[in-house]
């Protein structure tokens, strides 16, 4: 069974479109798809077998007003930098298409980690095929500070990424003896303490499990990186990951750079098929 995980990171994830499109266009069907943030908010166009889909939302609207801003956490209706409508409601609902006929078709399962603000742990909840809305997307992308709780059945989320950013071990513990990993930082990057660690604590001081797991996300996710490495020497997991970053933020709208950095995306898989292609026969 295939598994693809997809790492989050915002706008820095346009790489991780390239990747998508590579893999839509070698054929390359997975049987579950996991990820995080807007790593599974994009992935699902993987699921959808929608070639250049996501590449239409980078070059034409990441950069519109009417996506991204500062403007949009003062709509007491949003509270995000992200117009939450527009990216997940105006956008695959009607200005790029998404197709729910080939989504629901999909066979195999589709994954958003998100993290229980509460308890402050991971949960991996199945994407539903009949949400027009994409509440659960939304409570992945959650970066804390930039974007709201979202609430789903009582519960109480925000981004996945503070509790497992890279979550290719529960699609391991699902049953996928093939794995293909996704990554937006390069294979060197290791994360430090993030400037506005103070703020978010501070924010968020009435869920002390949540700040205690957020004050942790250095350890872990640097500990996910030395355990894809070993995984990958040993030829259980295959890593896809960009050269460089090209210096894109998470929160980015030079339209630019972030054509760029699918274009490298989609280089680095392409470059990576004659592997990957051997990878999965074995």
């Amino acid at each position: 069974m295939l598994g693809v995980t997809f790492e989050g990171g915002a706008n820095r994830t346009v790489f991780s479109c390239g990747v998508i499109d590579a893999l839509i266009r070698n054929k390359i069907k997975s049987d579950y798809i996991i990820g995080t943030s807007a790593g599974i908010a994009y992935g699902v166009t993987y699921s959808s077998g929608q070639y250049g889909r996501n590449y239409k939302i980078v070059k034409d609207y990441i950069a519109d007003k009417r996506y991204q801003g500062i403007r949009h956490m003062f709509n007491i209706k949003n509270r995000s930098f992200y117009n939450l409508d527009f990216v997940f409601d105006e956008l695959p609902n009607n200005l790029v298409p998404f197709n729910y006929k080939a989504y629901c078709g999909f066979k195999g399962n589709i994954i958003a980690t998100v993290t229980n603000v509460e308890t402050g742990k991971p949960e991996y909840l199945e994407v539903p095929r009949d949400d027009r809305k994409f509440m659960l997307l939304r409570a992945s992308c959650s970066m804390p500070l930039l974007f709201p709780i979202v609430e789903i059945n009582g519960k109480k989320y925000l981004d996945g990424g503070v509790s497992d950013s890279i979550p290719f071990r529960q699609a391991m513990r699902s049953g996928c003896d093939k794995n293909i990993v996704v990554l937006t930082r390069e294979r060197t990057y290791r994360k430090k303490e993030e400037s506005i660690a103070k703020l978010v604590e501070f924010a968020y001081r009435h869920y002390p499990d949540f700040i205690k797991t957020y004050q942790k996300r250095p350890y872990n996710y640097n500990r996910c990186i030395e355990d894809l490495e070993k995984l990958e020497s040993e030829g259980k997991v295959f890593v896809i990951a960009p050269d460089t970053t090209m210096n894109v933020s998470r929160t980015d709208s030079d339209t630019r750079k972030l054509k760029a950095l699918y274009k490298h995306g989609y280089d680095v898989a392409m470059r990576s098929m004659p592997k990957l292609i051997e990878y999965l026969r074995q």
